[in-house]
């Protein structure tokens, strides 16, 4: 490596960039906070990406590590010998004796790589990544992400090996960042203890507690006994029995049963003018299919997304029952039993 300065060098500056780049993964995705975040998603992709990083929060620390323990070898097998080998010579030619010169040389060295890597490869970035938390996750979230696809069955085995020994010794394992740095049962209490203390409004107090069942409640738990009759025509019915049997049941979107695949739907305005023994073909869409064990969280958004107020629920493939927007914002608001889509 002595005779090639510049690679030194060049590897050296890289090296340490490297190491920066890891530890500003691991700090700002540890600082951000979520919910600025969210605020960014809908227009940036890096902000998406950061949030999937937070979810994933174990997987993106042991690629934080990964690479700063990578750097750190380098740093060790590069650097280190190549100014040991630089500072010998310079302290035997103003007559130091070969061990004390060797020795010296060593110290120095090892002192130097450690000062580069700690002070600017560590704890600098680590600064400003805190500082600047959402910046920080911004910046790096998308190559971070490249790089945990890359490396992701490494990191889930190594994860799991973890999360075994975790386990093991009595406690939960987390894979995701809590939010705002607690989980739901300590953010919970703390609602309850300020509903108690006369600081929080009960109405408020209501609705913050139904967001929190969110975390735990499934779209299978929206079903009465966990399944539901549905209100279906077979594909072969036509626009009269569509309109007869939403005024019967009252409602406006009515599931069409078809052989060999999922339920479609039919919406009633737009079978509403056409002639009784009309069929439904050509008017009939395919609806979403929900698995019972999804988190009515993620439902709302997989609906939103999709734009979709009704979707069948299966349970081991089965078809079980169907759920409306409706019905979770009911269960999410307190005063919700009034609303329609």
């Amino acid at each position: 490596m002595t005779d090639a300065p510049l690679f030194v060098i060049v590897g050296t500056i890289a090296l340490i960039v490297l190491s920066a780049f890891f530890v500003i993964i691991e700090f700002s995705l540890l600082a951000a906070r979520r919910h600025r975040l969210e605020e960014q998603a809908s227009t940036s992709a890096p902000a998406r990406a950061a949030l999937r990083g937070m979810n994933e929060l174990t997987i993106m620390l042991a690629v934080a590590q990964f690479g700063i323990t990578i750097c750190t070898f380098a740093l060790g097998a590069i650097t280190k010998p190549a100014v040991d080998a630089w500072l010998a010579p310079l302290f035997t030619a103003v007559g130091a004796p070969f061990w004390l010169a060797d020795s010296a040389a060593f110290v120095l060295s090892l002192l130097f790589v450690t000062f580069l890597h700690l002070v600017i490869g560590e704890m600098a970035p680590k600064s400003w990544a805190i500082a600047h938390p959402e910046l920080a996750a911004t910046i790096i979230a998308l190559p971070a992400r490249a790089l945990a696809w890359l490396l992701r069955p490494l990191l889930v085995w190594v994860n799991s090996v973890a999360n075994k020994l975790v386990a093991a010794s009595g406690y939960t394992p987390a894979e995701s960042r809590a939010l705002g740095g607690q989980d739901i049962d300590t953010i919970r209490q703390l609602v309850e203890h300020s509903a108690a203390a006369g600081e929080l409004d009960d109405a408020y107090r209501d609705q913050l507690t139904h967001v929190f069942e969110l975390q735990r409640m499934s779209v299978g738990s929206l079903l009465p006994g966990g399944t539901r009759a549905l209100t279906s025509v077979p594909e072969t019915a036509t626009a009269g029995k569509v309109r007869d049997l939403a005024a019967e049941s009252g409602h406006m979107r009515i599931l069409v049963e078809r052989a060999g695949t999922a339920p479609g739907v039919v919406h009633v305005r737009d079978v509403l003018l056409l002639p009784a023994d009309h069929g439904i073909e050509d008017f009939t869409r395919d609806c979403l299919v929900l698995d019972a064990e999804l988190p009515v969280h993620e439902a709302l958004t997989l609906m939103r997304d999709e734009a979709e107020q009704l979707a069948v629920v299966t349970r081991d493939e089965r078809i079980v029952g169907a759920v409306t927007m409706a019905d979770m914002l009911r269960r999410i608001l307190p005063d919700g039993s009034s609303i329609t889509l």
